[in-house]
C-alpha cells in the first residue's frame, strides 16, 4: 500500500528523472541559436567584430554579469527570486574599496563571505518568516542600497592600491580576460557541485512541486537558504569584478545590472516559474544580452532604449519558458 509521502516521491523524482519533451529540447536550443544569429548579424554589420580583441571584449564585458545571474539562477531553480543581487554588489563594492586598504589580500574574500551571510540571511527570512522572495528581496534592495549610500557618503569611494585584486582584471596567456576565466570557473564549479551531488534533483523538485518535495523528504528549507547564499557569495564576487576593473567602489555601481541578470537567466531558459534550466544556460543569456548591447551600439541606437529591449525581452522570454502546467491561475 501506498503511501502520500511515497507516492509524492515518485511524482517528484519521474517530474525531475524524466527525459526533456521536444518542447523543452527546442526552448534549451533557442538561447545558442539566438547567441549564433547575433554573432551573424554583428558580423555583417561590422566586420571588425570577428577579431580576437573584439570578441574578448564581449566576453570580458559578459563576466560580472554571468557570476551575478549564475547565483541567481539557483533561486529561480528553486522557484523564488532574487531583486537583491545587483544592490548587494553595489554595497560589495563600496565594502571593497573601504577594506582594502586595511585588510588587503583579505578583503575580497571577506566581502564575497559578507555578501553570501546577507544572501542567506534574506533565505532565512523567506523561509522562517514565510514571506515571498519578491518580498524579502525587493525589501532587501532597498536595505542593500540604502546601508551603501550610508558608508559610502553617498560617493564613489576609489581604489588607491589594487594590487590584491588585479587578478579581476588582465589577461591570462596575454589574450584571454582573467574576468572571463573566473566566471567560468565560478559556473563550472557550480555545475559541477550540483550534477554530482544531489542538489540537482533537490532543486528541480522543489522549484516543480515544494509541497511533493517536501514529502519526498528533501530538506526544501535548506535548499532555499542555500541558494540564496550562493547567489549572494556570487554578488560579492561580481562586484570585486567591476571594482578590479573601474579601481573604484559605489553605492549605485552595479544597479544597472539587475534587469540585464533576470533577462540573462530568462533568456538562457530557465524557468521562472523554477524547477528547469540550468547555470550554463545563463551564461548563454549573459552573452546574448552583452551582444544585444554591443548590437545596440554598433547600429546606433541610444543606449536609453536599453531597458525597453530588455524589458521586451524578459515578457518574450517567460512567455516562452513559463510552465502554465503549474500556474492554473494567472494573477
Amino acid at each position: 500500500m501506498s503511501t502520500p509521502a511515497s507516492t509524492a516521491k515518485r511524482s517528484g523524482s519521474a517530474a525531475v528523472a524524466a527525459g526533456p519533451t521536444a518542447a523543452e529540447r527546442l526552448t534549451s536550443l533557442m538561447p545558442v541559436l539566438a547567441l549564433a544569429v547575433l554573432v551573424v548579424a554583428l558580423a555583417a554589420a561590422d566586420p571588425d567584430f570577428l577579431r580576437r580583441s573584439s570578441l574578448m571584449a564581449v566576453v570580458d564585458a559578459a563576466a560580472p554579469l554571468a557570476v551575478l545571474a549564475a547565483g541567481a539562477t539557483l533561486v529561480v531553480l528553486c522557484g523564488g527570486i532574487d531583486l537583491s543581487i545587483a544592490a548587494l554588489a553595489s554595497l560589495s563594492s563600496v565594502l571593497l574599496a573601504l577594506w582594502l586598504p586595511g585588510l588587503d589580500a583579505l578583503a575580497w574574500p571577506a566581502v564575497v563571505a559578507v555578501a553570501a551571510v546577507a544572501g542567506a540571511l534574506q533565505g532565512a527570512a523567506h523561509v522562517f518568516l514565510r514571506i515571498p522572495s519578491f518580498i524579502v528581496t525587493l525589501g532587501g534592495m532597498s536595505v542593500f542600497s540604502s546601508i551603501a549610500l550610508v558608508v559610502s557618503g553617498a560617493a564613489t569611494v576609489p581604489v588607491v592600491d589594487d594590487t590584491s585584486i588585479r587578478w579581476g582584471f588582465s589577461r591570462v596567456l596575454g589574450t584571454v580576460p582573467s574576468a572571463a576565466v573566473v566566471a567560468v570557473v565560478v559556473v563550472a564549479v557550480l555545475a559541477l557541485i550540483v550534477k554530482v551531488t544531489p542538489l540537482d534533483s533537490s532543486i528541480k523538485a522543489t522549484g516543480y512541486s515544494e509541497a511533493a518535495a517536501r514529502l519526498a523528504g528533501i530538506p526544501v528549507d535548506l535548499v532555499k537558504i542555500g541558494a540564496f547564499c550562493v547567489s549572494g557569495a556570487c554578488a560579492g564576487l561580481a562586484a570585486v569584478l567591476l571594482v578590479a576593473r573601474t579601481f573604484s567602489g559605489g553605492p549605485t555601481l552595479a544597479d544597472s545590472l539587475l534587469l540585464p541578470a533576470v533577462a540573462a537567466i530568462v533568456i538562457g531558459g530557465t524557468a521562472i516559474t523554477g524547477g528547469h534550466g540550468g547555470v550554463w544556460r545563463t551564461v548563454v543569456g549573459a552573452l546574448v544580452v552583452t551582444l544585444l548591447r554591443v548590437g545596440l551600439s554598433i547600429v546606433g541606437v541610444s543606449a536609453a532604449y536599453e531597458s525597453i529591449l530588455y524589458g521586451a525581452i524578459i515578457v518574450v522570454a517567460v512567455a516562452l519558458t513559463l510552465d502554465r502546467s503549474k500556474v492554473l491561475v494567472v494573477k
